[in-house]
């Protein structure tokens, strides 16, 4: 059975040559907004007669997209690309690596797999200079850096991983129109946003939506809020030792964000349907009540994907449109923090052309490829801003460029039974009623029981 199991994975990740001559989906040197440059640098290098495997999570229109970004570099370096994913890629990888079978590149979005890999020897390390790269050219770079390194068999850390294509959570959706119209001011800091909440409030409104129902899942968009409000009333290095359990989850500080959270969500006046209403509405109808005659809520906190649920023909940046969760006025020395996820790049298999090609995603035309192909926005500083292919991705791009701490989501940073198990089921308690402090004694006491 397991034979089979394994025989039907290898199927299911059966890699596919890119097309020798593919046709680029943008011809060199014709568009202005790339840095065709890059591509003239690449066919220096000579990789003809080499393949080049490639593993990575995407699959459907995401596999075209990269594969677009793929083609540039086969088609100046000669380099014959195989490319696979899996519907249980994160299986997969870790079959194949401990077979003796792992492609040159893979790519993963989980921090922890990424450790795991690492901490058994086998990853190649990317080098101090690869790491300053990154510190230099990307927003917030020593975070990307921090991101990368983990430890390996040894226990010594190196930088390991190399961060491509993120994903931005710190954001407030509102429509300009229900703005425009009742006087709203777009709050810049946390102290402007109490104040939004109170007119809003006072004017016979209510200031948010929000929604935590997810199936099996139900409870996960509250961790996120907790870990925002964490970025912003706590150093990154705090927030570091909360998500490795090295401070407990009913230490004060995050006691405390947990309870920013609960008031809004406890409080009916704050609350599209009541407290009552939270947790029984779904996550992906929560945005609903921006789009309601009258607004049923002016505000909703969700990351980049949301736009997905609007209703049919919401055009962002007219009917909808975001703006970066604040910090506090009070909190300077804690910067403009960023709160979201991404995917990292590592040589599982070394090789001249996985060298070559982690030096291509160095390069602006790697992500601007897939930038002005939409659903891509990236850290790097480097890159022709104007190629994504909205001011929604453009302005999404520069939150992270302009961030001064990223951090990755919290809950997929802790074990899955907390991040993906008792934080979940903590937020129910939290809006049902319970108490900041018991539901963050309750996590801790199911994250003890793991040790």
């Amino acid at each position: 059975m397991k034979k089979m199991l394994l025989l039907g994975a290898a199927f299911a990740t059966l890699a596919l040559s890119l097309p020798a001559q593919a046709e680029l989906k943008f011809k060199p040197g014709e568009d202005p907004r790339f840095n065709w440059a890059n591509y003239e640098e690449l066919k220096k290098v000579d990789l003809k007669g080499e393949t080049l495997t490639i593993f990575g999570p995407w699959r459907g229109e995401d596999e075209g997209l990269i594969r677009t970004v793929l083609e540039y570099f086969q088609d100046a370096t000669g380099v014959e690309i195989k490319y696979s994913s899996s519907e249980n890629y994160e299986q997969q990888i870790v079959i194949d690596t401990q077979a003796g079978s792992p492609p040159n590149i893979a790519v993963l979005p989980q921090p922890g797999l990424i450790q795991d890999l690492a901490s058994k020897g086998l990853l190649t390390p990317l080098g101090d200079d690869t790491a300053k790269w990154v510190k230099d050219n990307y927003g917030a770079g020593q975070s990307w850096v921090d991101l990368g390194t983990f430890k390996d068999k040894d226990g010594k850390p190196g930088f390991f991983a190399f961060p491509y294509k993120a994903d931005v959570k710190s954001l407030v959706w509102y429509s300009p129109d229900n703005f425009e119209e009742a006087g709203y001011k777009v709050p810049k800091t946390q102290e402007e946003l109490a104040e939004l909440e109170k007119k809003i409030i006072a004017d016979g409104g209510t200031p948010w939506c929000i929604g935590l129902g997810s199936g099996g899942a139900t409870g996960w968009p509250a961790t996120d809020w907790v870990e925002d409000i964490m970025l912003r009333t706590q150093p990154p290095e705090t927030y570091d030792k909360w998500v490795k359990n090295e401070i407990p989850f009913n230490d004060p500080a995050v006691v405390n964000a947990i309870d920013i959270f609960g008031k809004i969500a406890t409080d009916d006046k704050m609350v599209d349907g009541g407290a009552k209403a939270v947790a029984a509405t779904d996550f992906r109808d929560s945005p609903k009540g921006l789009f309601a005659v009258p607004p049923k809520c002016y505000l909703h906190h969700q990351a980049s994907f949301i736009p997905t649920f609007f209703p049919e023909g919401t055009k962002l940046g007219q009917d909808a449109d975001f703006f970066y969760f604040p910090p506090y006025a009070s909190k300077p020395e804690l910067g403009t923090p960023v709160l979201g996820a991404g995917t990292l790049a590592m040589i599982t298999k070394d090789s001249k052309a996985a060298r070559a090609f982690i030096e291509y995603l160095k390069m602006p035309l790697a992500h601007e490829i897939w930038m002005a192909q939409g659903g891509f926005v990236t850290p790097f500083k480097g890159v022709n801003k104007d190629a994504y292919a909205s001011d929604a991705l453009k302005k999404q791009g520069e939150i992270l460029a302009n961030a001064s701490t990223f951090r990755f989501d919290g809950s997929d940073l802790m074990p899955g039974k907390i991040g993906a198990g008792s934080f979940w089921t903590g937020m129910i308690d939290l809006v049902g009623g319970k108490s900041a402090q018991d539901v963050a004694t309750d996590i801790q006491k199911s994250w003890d029981a793991i040790k």
